[in-house]
């Protein structure tokens, strides 16, 4: 099957140094904190908590500092209280924005994403207002350096498990799967024992908006990087395609 993935703009989150670093794992903390909350502690049991686990070792969080966390959470259960929020608005030139939050102060984000966007020359909108330009989709991305199979072979795979869309980049493949078939295709291609760099239910935009003026990139970037430097936002997806 075919695609046209742009994995590198899906979302706006990239480990750019050692203090992004320490973001994805906050980040990462905090979806196993309300994993454990929802589901227990055990993996062998909490299926997303498990997809969590999976993401903190692709990001090479250490192993203790996992096991520290799920303990940490297991033991306050009834002091977890943080809660998602989303919020959708417009940077420079109509670009769409989609901020994906977990905090334990609503008021707190809601002022600092506010900010964000009023810095850049943006504004927040209502609920809804660019969602629809983007497709929710579960999507499993595959590095290639880590990966021995044939393509044809994870390809139907895929496909057997439940997947939509399969497509081979440059350095991965990518595979999307509606929000409800996430899990199971998941499930299979970690008993298939292939390595999966990223997997989450994510935006994907249906239609991609290139930026040539150098203001309006740049007013752009400094919402996207505010919104990185949060300890609240958890993921930022646009529909702006990244020279």
């Amino acid at each position: 099957m075919s695609g046209h993935s742009k994995f590198a703009n899906i979302k706006h989150k990239k480990e750019k140094n050692d203090a992004a670093k320490g973001k994805i794992f906050t980040i990462i903390g905090r979806e196993i904190a309300v994993a454990v909350k929802e589901g227990g502690p055990d993996p062998n049991n909490n299926f997303k908590l498990a997809t969590v686990i999976q993401k903190a070792k692709a990001n090479n969080m250490p192993n203790d500092t996992i096991e520290r966390g799920i303990k940490k959470a297991a033991g306050e259960v009834g002091n977890v209280n943080y809660e998602y929020a989303t919020y959708e608005g417009y940077g420079p030139n109509g670009i769409a924005i989609i901020v994906d939050t977990l905090t334990d102060n609503k008021n707190r984000t809601a002022a600092n994403v506010r900010n964000a966007f009023t810095k850049g020359h943006g504004n927040i909108g209502t609920q809804g207002c660019v969602s629809f330009m983007f497709d929710k989709k579960g999507q499993i991305i595959i590095g290639k350096e880590d990966c021995d199979m044939e393509p044809d072979d994870i390809m139907m795979l895929a496909l057997d498990a439940g997947a939509e869309d399969f497509s081979e980049e440059e350095d991965c493949y990518e595979i999307l799967t509606a929000p409800d078939d996430f899990d199971a295709v998941l499930k299979a291609i970690q008993e298939a024992k292939i390595a999966v760099t990223e997997a989450e239910v994510t935006m994907i935009p249906q239609n991609y908006v290139s930026l040539t003026d150098e203001a309006a990139v740049a007013n752009l970037q400094k919402t996207l990087d505010m919104l990185d430097e949060d300890d609240d936002v958890q993921a930022v997806y646009t529909n702006w395609e990244e020279e």
